[in-house]
């Protein structure tokens, strides 16, 4: 049960808080019992959002959903006393759902490229000639195809994502950057065929059916690369330690794969 949670990172930090309330809650009631002391409603939720976040991390979420287990029933508290809107929770709620509207529909997050990674893609992308075509599977608000479209004025860069947030971000970044585009249209709509290199920061759910795809449809000697989630079965040709907090590598496969490493075989190729 647990194992399919993880693609789904909202239920996940639910539990979080939830778990970090009980526990809390369930201190107070014997500190009541036991003497006369009483914590004050923020350091009550101080200590839950810390708590929170430390199940959190136990659960395997990243450090974004960390901050927001962490900072959650304190911002309420202080919210609170303030007397916001009532309006001002239901924008935050919103601006968060259109933020991580893949984390339901197809259990892709929203993950953010660190410099540190967009530097050694910059650095793989020496290989390639200089006119190469680049698609980012999901790009978030295009913070690394920017950063890659003005290191290769010369190169095309193209980013598909589904989260209307995330999406209207990206496509106004991109508007003064004439060699990179920003479509709204999911992954699994979009053809691999006319790309020299395609990355993804995904989750472990899609990875399975986005080889099958990248099988069918990349032609002889481009790159599928994967930002830290691998292919179940499938060894990387190459593997790149990025050195990060999370221990993070960006796993290389270059193709085609035959008809039979589609299908679920271990893949073979060889860096040539």
């Amino acid at each position: 049960m647990l194992v399919r949670l993880r693609h789904y990172p909202p239920l996940l930090a639910l539990l979080a808080q939830l778990g970090a309330t009980l526990l809390i809650g369930a201190l107070i009631y014997l500190n009541a019992q036991l003497g006369p002391w009483r914590p004050t409603w923020l350091a009550a939720g101080l200590a839950q959002g810390l708590l929170a976040m430390l199940l959190a991390g136990a659960l395997g979420l990243t450090r974004g959903w960390r901050l927001v287990n962490l900072l959650f029933v304190p911002a309420l508290l202080l919210a609170g006393g303030a007397n916001l809107p009532s309006w001002l929770f239901l924008l935050c709620f919103a601006l968060l759902l259109l933020l991580n509207w893949n984390s339901f529909g197809e259990r892709v997050p929203l993950y953010l490229t660190a410099t540190r990674t967009a530097g050694q893609l910059v650095e793989l992308l020496k290989a390639q000639p200089a006119n190469f075509r680049f698609i980012d599977l999901g790009c978030g608000p295009a913070g690394l195809l920017l950063h890659l479209a003005k290191a290769y004025p010369q190169a095309q860069f193209v980013g598909v994502e589904t989260a209307p947030l995330s999406f209207a971000l990206a496509w106004l970044r991109a508007l003064g950057q004439g060699n990179c585009q920003i479509h709204y249209r999911s992954l699994w709509r979009t053809d691999l065929a006319s790309f020299s290199v395609v990355y993804c920061f995904l989750s472990p759910a899609p990875m399975p059916a986005l080889w099958r795809k990248a099988c069918e449809e990349m032609p002889v000697g481009t790159w599928l690369i994967s930002n830290s989630f691998a292919v179940p079965g499938h060894t990387p040709d190459q593997q790149i330690a990025l050195g990060d907090w999370r221990a993070s590598s960006l796993l290389l496969w270059r193709m085609p794969c035959n008809a039979t490493a589609a299908a679920g075989a271990p893949s073979t190729n060889i860096i040539g």
